[in-house]
C-alpha cells in the first residue's frame, strides 16, 4: 500500500530485550517484523509466553528464522522493504561461551554477517546492533569509555561481541550504512533472562536454597533496567550514525569514525556492589538469602561501569532508574508470573 512506513526488523524478538524493544515501538504505531528462532538456551516457555504478548499487538509479524541461514535472510531483507533493524539476537551468557563455542560463532559471527549483507542490499536507513559491556574485558580503568581501545577481551562471547563492532564499521565505511553499536550494561527487570543473577537469586531465595556469590561478593555491576535500555535503543534508532568530522587517522579514536559508524555505552553509570543487589533484592522478597561465597569465575570480570556522555551528548539521554525501584518490579512481575 502506497505511504505505508516501512517495517523495522526487531531480531531476537522472543527475547528480553527484543521483546521489550518491539512493544515500544508498536506503541507509537510502527510496523514490526519480529525475527527469532527461539532456542532452548534458557526456558522455551518464557519466550513463548513474551511472544504471546505481542501477538495481539497490531503491526507485528513474527517470523521463526535462524541468523545463520543465509538463504532465508537474503529473502527477509528482499521481500519486506525493511529500512531500519535493530539487531538484538545472539547467543547471549559469558559462562555458557566456555561450554558451547561454536554456538557463538554461528549466531554471533555468520548470523551478524547475514545482517550485515542484508542491509547493503536492502539500503537500509539505519542498523542499531547490541554489543556488550564485556568487550571491556580486561580493561581496569573506570569508567569504561568507548575512546578505550577494547582489544583484551577474556570470554567467546566478548571476542564475537567486539567482531560485531569491527564487522559493522568495516560495512559503514564500504557501503556508507549507517551503523550504531549499544555496548549493553548488565541489564535487568521484568520478564529477565533467567540465567542471570537477579532471576537465579529471586527464584533460589523464595525456594529456601543459597545462593552462589562469585568473587566473595565483591563484584561490582553497573546494572541497567530493562526501561533505560529500551529508551536509549530507540532514541538511537531515530538517531543514524553520521560520521564524525574531526577524525583523524594519526591518532584514531576508537568511539567514532570517518565513517557512519558509532558505538555507545548505555549503563546507569552507577556500579553497584553484588552484596549491596542482594540485599536490595532481600528487602523486597521480604527474605534473607543463604549466601555461598565463591571465587571469580573464569571469563568474568570484577566490575563494570559505563561512561556515558557520549550518549546522553549525542541521543540526548542517560538511564536513571536506581536498583531500589527496578529489583521491586522485577519481584512483581516474577510473583505473578510464576504465582510464587
Amino acid at each position: 500500500m502506497a505511504g505505508a512506513p516501512s517495517p523495522i526488523l526487531v531480531t531476537g524478538v522472543a527475547g528480553f530485550i527484543g521483546f521489550h524493544v518491539a512493544q515500544r515501538l508498536l506503541a507509537r504505531g510502527e510496523q514490526v517484523i519480529g525475527l527469532d528462532i527461539v532456542n532452548d538456551y534458557y526456558d522455551v516457555r518464557l519466550k513463548e509466553a513474551r511472544l504471546a504478548q505481542l501477538a495481539n499487538a497490531s503491526g507485528h509479524r513474527f517470523l521463526k528464522l535462524n541468523l545463520a541461514d543465509r538463504a532465508g535472510m537474503k529473502a527477509l531483507f528482499a521481500d519486506h522493504g525493511i529500512k531500519r533493524v535493530v539487531h538484538l539476537a545472539a547467543q547471549a551468557g559469558v559462562r555458557y561461551s566456555l561450554i558451547n563455542p561454536h554456538a557463538y560463532t554461528e549466531s554471533n559471527i555468520e548470523g551478524f554477517m547475514n545482517i550485515l549483507e542484508g542491509c547493503r542490499h536492502a539500503k537500509v536507513d539505519h542498523l542499531v546492533y547490541a554489543s556488550s559491556s564485556s568487550v571491556y574485558g580486561g580493561n581496569t580503568h573506570m569508567p569504561f569509555s568507548i575512546h578505550d581501545n577494547v582489544d583484551h577481551p577474556v570470554s567467546l562471547y566478548a571476542a564475537s561481541k567486539k567482531a560485531n563492532e569491527l564487522m559493522a564499521h568495516c560495512y559503514a565505511h564500504l557501503y556508507r550504512i549507517p551503523c550504531t553499536g549499544l555496548r549493553f550494561f548488565t541489564v535487568y527487570g521484568p520478564w529477565g533472562r533467567p540465567d542471570m543473577a537477579l532471576f537465579i537469586f529471586t527464584k533460589a531465595i523464595l525456594e529456601g536454597k543459597p545462593i552462589e556469590v562469585f568473587n566473595h561478593g565483591k563484584m561490582r555491576r553497573d546494572f541497567t533496567y530493562v526501561d533505560d535500555i529500551v529508551e536509549g535503543i530507540i532514541r538511537t534508532l531515530d538517531h543514524p550514525a553520521t560520521p564524525n568530522p574531526s577524525w583523524n587517522g594519526e591518532q584514531p579514536d576508537p568511539g567514532t569514525s570517518s565513517a557512519p559508524a558509532r558505538v555507545y555505552n548505555i549503563g546507569n553509570h552507577q556500579p553497584v556492589e553484588l552484596l549491596h543487589f542482594i540485599e536490595v533484592l532481600e528487602n523486597a522478597l521480604g527474605k534473607k538469602a543463604e549466601k555461598k561465597l565463591m571465587p571469580l569465575q573464569p571469563g568474568d570480570v570484577p566490575a563494570t561501569y559505563a561512561d556515558i556522555d557520549d550518549l546522553a551528548n549525542d541521543v540526548g539521554f542517560k538511564p536513571s532508574t536506581p536498583i531500589e525501584e527496578g529489583i521491586p518490579r522485577f519481584v512483581k512481575w516474577y510473583r505473578e508470573y510464576y504465582k510464587a
